[in-house]
């Protein structure tokens, strides 16, 4: 009953329990009866009986002692005290331990889970609910697993990963329905209506609002129904119907306020938009500057009231004080995710400000501060990936200095093409040595749209040259035209990407005319060509970081010493590793770690002939004295972390590739597994990121090695990414399938372009141009384009 929020009737069953004298069933009734009072605001009766349960324990230590303890816990959480409540949890989940006690371990965990979440700690909410989840999953306990998951799912929605948190309160609101649960039942519900609020989805929203409140009304629960109260009052506000949430916000506030009480800070967001939608602008600032001040606010809502406030005083053309909230509101939000511990946290967190910065690029565009602009955008970009690989202590943010992107655009010898995909309207800096310039591009949205249709396209194993694909036409107009004038022929091009642009390969684009520097002349008359044909395209993550100064390779790869080559095939690998370890040979600059043509380890990856055929032509463009060779049933995981990768200038992957979308630090390399364990056979991308290199190329030579998601400022998440947070220069990965018949070929030709010193992305477009220009079906995109360069510098 206590679960399911029938408080009354959990209240009334334990009226009935007799006992004359002090015993663990009289601790237990009186922890349950604490929680339950609580939960009706009745505190001091709830304090009356954590006071008698404290007087029993102190005369003798019953079992139920340690619940008694939890039970104090939840009562202080809801008087406000989280530091306390949580120390008193930490103190019953060692009691539980000494007890064995199951089942009070995993309500403790839930607990401590809840709090963090209640504290803004929400990585650290992360482990307790997911330890829960599990414990509670593997012993029966059904009803803490399905509040473990949706407090597992709450954690995921602040920290910005709106997928995962979905699933999490989906799988929790159909457990809990079925268990009855109908308190947590409304509460995944409503959780989940603000992931479809986030996504858009106002119609989904509204009606899990709804559910919620018909929910709460059913349980007579208070607190339940003012959530549901608040959460329709948002909605409303945000969709523009101001008299629908007006009615809303006039059923809640007397709830909130009774007894003198100030409203929560949800409530407050709610009734400051709708005062700034009816220009009622003194009551909308004093709103906001509440939820700024308000210490029991959530994070999340603090950004939102300071984007909300800025806003306001663009609404009010006071836009030096708007810049001046749009500055503080991201300081805030990098203050919050300074203090995330893991890539995992900290990568979906910039959902929370992609608005902010946004609406605060297109104020400073407005005011014609495009330099301004430009490097805020920048500051956005690439904040996880460009963290330092060394002790903290040793850490250097690559965003110390003022950019200077002309200079940048004359060091890497290159045209930048820096993009922000808006709501409303996106922008391209186009930047050469000479100049930066400036233009207006369609809204994400419309973008977004061409793309996956092209994309579709090419995958169908169409050539879009063919058919004058109209997509392709207008991506080209859209994206690159009206910069056409600051790229020269036959020059390098480095795209900063943003959103949907990730998954896009720019060569594909269809350009008007013949081919500048086209390598068919037959091509002369040619309506329409690739942008292959004329630029040498790479990508980079930031400014900031190709600004940066490249770090330098290990000692040992920066030795030139001579030696022999290792190529473990069927011979023991700690021995091998051993001996080399000894030769100095092996130190020798320019070395290759080639990794692959594994066993396979089920059915879902099959051993492929053309992997031995890559490998070996792989191997003939290097000198014995600088091949590390790893393949068959010794090309493990394992094997990778004991090769020392980082005395490697080159790792070259020849296997297949899993992309996890939910999860993309569990995208994987799949190897072989002589030992026959689950997953032992996959180099997640998670264990990649704990090993620093200083490679000059990794190439992933697997489908969707670049990864299938992107997060705000990240761009795609997965292998490639993983390798570039390892330390590596630049990484070859690929946007889709690759072709088995195709990819050997291409691989042949890069290695053959830099071994006679081509620079990788030289290499990489002239392996490309070879299959363009084959004549073969290989001239069609599908076979050479999923393969895109990313670097850091």
């Amino acid at each position: 009953m206590l679960f399911r929020g029938m408080y009354g009737d959990a209240l009334g069953i334990l009226s009935t329990y007799r006992c004359d004298k002090p015993s663990d069933g009289m601790v237990k009734r009186l922890s349950i009866e604490a929680v339950a009072l609580s939960r009706q605001q009745q505190m001091s009766a709830a304090d009356l009986r954590l006071t008698q349960a404290d007087s029993i324990c102190r005369a003798a230590d019953f079992p139920a002692c340690s619940e008694a303890l939890a039970a104090r816990a939840i009562v202080t959480a809801r008087k406000g005290n989280l530091s306390d409540a949580r120390e008193i949890l930490l103190r019953s989940l060692s009691l539980a331990r000494n007890q064995r006690n199951q089942w009070l371990q995993v309500t403790t965990k839930v607990n401590l889970g809840y709090f963090a979440l209640l504290a803004d700690h929400n990585d650290e909410a992360v482990d307790w609910s997911r330890s829960a989840f599990e414990a509670a999953g593997r012993l029966g306990y059904e009803n803490l697993a399905q509040v473990a998951a949706g407090n597992l799912g709450w954690a995921y929605f602040q920290l910005g990963d709106d997928d995962r948190a979905l699933g999490q309160f989906l799988t929790a609101e159909k457990a809990a329905a079925r268990l009855g649960n109908i308190r947590t039942e409304l509460k995944w519900l409503y959780d989940a209506g603000h992931v479809y609020r986030d996504s858009g989805d106002w119609a989904r929203a509204e009606l899990s609002y709804r559910q919620a409140l018909d929910l709460a009304r059913q349980i007579n629960s208070k607190e339940d129904l003012i959530n549901a109260l608040e959460n329709l009052a948002f909605a409303f506000t945000v969709t523009g119907k101001p008299d629908q949430a007006a009615g809303y916000i006039d059923q809640v506030t007397p709830m909130e306020t009774a007894n003198g009480a100030h409203p929560s800070a949800n409530l407050a967001l709610s009734t400051g938009m709708l005062a700034a939608s009816r220009r009622q602008f003194t009551q909308a600032e004093t709103c906001f500057r509440f939820v700024q001040s308000d210490p029991t606010a959530l994070m999340s809502t603090k950004l939102a009231a300071g984007f909300e406030l800025a806003r306001l005083f663009e609404l009010q053309s006071k836009t030096a004080a708007a810049e001046r909230m749009y500055k503080a509101t991201l300081a805030q939000y990098e203050s919050a995710r300074a203090r995330l511990k893991s890539e995992e946290s900290q990568l979906p967190f910039g959902a929370n400000a992609a608005d902010i910065y946004g609406y605060y690029i297109r104020l400073l565009v407005q005011q014609g501060k495009d330099a301004q602009a430009l490097a805020v955008a920048d500051q956005s970009r690439a904040q996880t990936l460009e963290q330092s690989i060394e002790e903290p202590s040793a850490k250097k943010s690559v965003r110390s200095g003022a950019l200077n992107p002309r200079q940048i655009a004359q060091r890497t010898k290159s045209t930048l093409l820096f993009y922000w995909l808006g709501e409303n309207q996106s922008y391209l800096w186009a930047i050469t040595p000479a100049k930066t310039a400036l233009y207006t591009l369609p809204p994400q949205r419309e973008i977004a749209d061409r793309i996956a249709r092209y994309n579709k396209f090419l995958l169908d194993l169409r050539d879009p040259l063919d058919s004058a694909n109209a997509d392709g036409q207008a991506l080209y107009r859209e994206l690159v035209a009206p910069a056409a004038s600051m790229l020269r022929p036959n020059t390098s091009v480095i795209v900063l990407a943003d959103g949907a642009l990730n998954q896009l390969n720019f060569e594909t684009l269809l350009a008007p005319g013949p081919a500048r520097h086209a390598l068919d002349r037959s091509d002369s008359n040619a309506r329409l060509h690739y942008l292959l044909d004329d630029f040498t395209f790479s990508s980079a993550p930031s400014l900031a970081m190709l600004a940066a100064v490249a770090p330098p390779l290990s000692s040992a790869a920066a030795e030139d010493q001579g030696g022999k080559v290792d190529v473990l095939k069927g011979h023991d690998f700690s021995r091998a590793v051993s001996a080399s370890g000894n030769n100095a040979a092996l130190a020798a600059k320019g070395r290759i770690l080639l990794l692959g043509n594994p066993i396979s380890p089920s059915p879902d990856f099959p051993s492929l002939p053309m992997f031995s055929f890559e490998m070996s032509r792989i191997e003939s463009h290097f000198p014995p004295a600088q091949m590390f060779v790893v393949a068959g049933p010794q090309a493990t995981p394992a094997a990778y972390v004991a090769s020392d990768p980082r005395r490697f200038s080159y790792i070259h992957f020849v296997s297949h590739a899993v992309a996890n979308r939910i999860s993309p630090l569990d995208s994987a390399i799949i190897l072989s597994n002589p030992a026959g364990e689950e997953d032992s056979y996959k180099l997640y991308a998670r264990e990649i990121i704990r090993h620093p290199i200083g490679a000059r190329l990794v190439t992933i030579s697997a489908c969707y090695g670049s990864g299938t998601r992107a997060y705000a400022g990240e761009g795609l998440v997965g292998l490639s990414w993983a390798f570039l947070r390892a330390g590596a220069q630049r990484v070859i990965g690929a946007l889709w399938e690759v072709s088995d018949e195709s990819t050997p070929r291409l691989m042949d030709r890069l290695y053959q372009g830099l071994a006679s010193g081509e620079s990788p992305a030289g290499a990489l477009r002239q392996a490309k141009l070879s299959l363009l220009h084959s004549q073969s079906k290989f001239r069609a995109p599908y076979y050479w384009a999923p393969f895109q360069l990313y670097g850091r510098e």
